[in-house]
């Protein structure tokens, strides 16, 4: 059995049962392809003889994008339905509550993606280990390129919550640390789902900035992205975005993707590793279709946890903390580990340039960086991060 949804479901001894919350609503173009390589992994590991001589069986809920039912879902799964232990999360505040919670009730949490790096520093909790990279390495992946443009006045927007005020912080530390003289002239920060392109995108072209650097994702992205482009709001003008290369959120603009962006995203036809090649071979003959960001991230969320009840012996809260500590696990992209100090794993990101085809955006290519090699030094994440462990 690939997945479950719904409840009352009743664990057997030779299964490993994985609660996962998730914003498969909210957020059906990135969701879906999550659950298809959540899927995907599973079915290799199990087919593979599972970990410990169990299957790793799922089950699939969703928070409504709300933080408050994400810790009601969590609760239903640990006391109703049973499970090991919990993981998931796209949404950064809906992350920072059920982090919250495997703190009180004292179980181990993965969180998959939430990008808030409040999950693992400012409120971190022993009980908590993110998969994905944050808005620290997000910003700091973009600012070399940022500052190789050399433009002074810079333009912001983003969506107004725990996301993207994040990421511009990231965003204007970096790059001030790389050129001091830079000036940031305007910020526009709509509620998240709730653009009004006209009068943003007038708002930015009235402060005249030299460049734009752009946090908006989903549909505010493509709004954002056609409403600027009707008013001529990137002619000349360089943008850094993160997030867009992603095909999740490129697809979508079709003829209106952008052209020239410097994004994080997802260069899948031109990644030619091993690891990669096997990876996209196998979802393209399962579902039809080429992965995107969402399948890589759920995929290596199953490989971690796989690894890391293995390297525990079982699934004992305590013994999961200390076995994911330092924990080597493959991925897509290559190996990775979960550091020691934080909790944050190293799984890495690519930067690159959008080409936009005339019928469709791409990102043709882009470098892939370390995730480790984008967080701050031991000291500051000690000054960060409260003494959990």
């Amino acid at each position: 059995m690939a997945g479950i949804s719904g409840s009352a479901h009743a664990k057997s001894d030779d299964v490993i049962l994985i609660g996962e919350i998730n914003s498969y609503k909210a957020l059906p173009a990135n969701m879906g392809p999550y659950k298809k390589g959540w899927e995907l992994a599973q079915e290799q590991i199990n087919a593979a003889g599972g970990v410990l001589g169990k299957r790793l069986e799922t089950i699939f809920r969703d928070d409504n994008a709300n933080a408050g039912e994400a810790v009601r879902i969590a609760e239903e799964l640990v006391s109703r339905e049973g499970v090991d232990f919990l993981t998931g999360v796209t949404l950064s505040h809906v992350g920072l509550a059920v982090a919250d919670y495997a703190k009180q009730r004292k179980i181990f949490f993965l969180a998959s993606g939430p990008l808030s790096d409040k999950v693992i520093w400012q409120n971190a909790n022993r009980y908590t280990y993110r998969m994905r990279y944050g808005t620290h390495q997000l910003s700091a992946s973009v600012a070399p390129a940022a500052a190789a443009l050399n433009k002074k006045r810079w333009a912001l927007i983003y969506p107004n919550y725990e996301y993207g005020q994040a990421a511009v912080a990231a965003f204007k530390a970096e790059l001030k640390k790389l050129q001091p003289d830079v000036e940031f002239v305007a910020e526009q920060a709509p509620p998240f789902g709730k653009l009004d392109a006209g009068p943003v995108v007038q708002a930015l072209e009235d402060a005249k900035p030299d460049a734009i650097f752009n946090v908006l994702f989903g549909p505010d992205l493509t709004k954002f992205a056609r409403e600027g482009k009707t008013r001529g709001l990137f002619k000349d003008r360089e943008v850094v975005s993160l997030l867009t290369g992603e095909p999740e959120y490129l697809d979508p603009l079709r003829g209106d993707a952008p052209d020239g962006w410097i994004v994080t995203g997802y260069p899948y036809t031109s990644i030619d590793t091993p690891e990669h090649n096997a990876f996209k071979k196998a979802y393209e003959d399962k579902y039809g279709e080429y992965p995107r960001l969402n399948s890589v991230i759920a995929y290596a969320t199953v490989q971690a946890i796989a690894a890391g009840i293995k390297k525990a012996g079982s699934t004992d809260t305590e013994a999961l903390i200390k076995a994911f500590k330092g924990l080597e696990f493959d991925t897509p992209f290559g190996p990775a580990h979960f550091r020691e100090i934080d909790n944050q794993s190293t799984f890495g990101l690519h930067v690159g340039r959008l080409v936009n085809e005339g019928r469709k955006g791409s990102m043709p290519t882009g470098e892939y960086i370390d995730g480790g090699k984008l967080l701050p030094g031991d000291e500051e994440v000690k000054a960060l991060r409260p003494a959990v462990d």
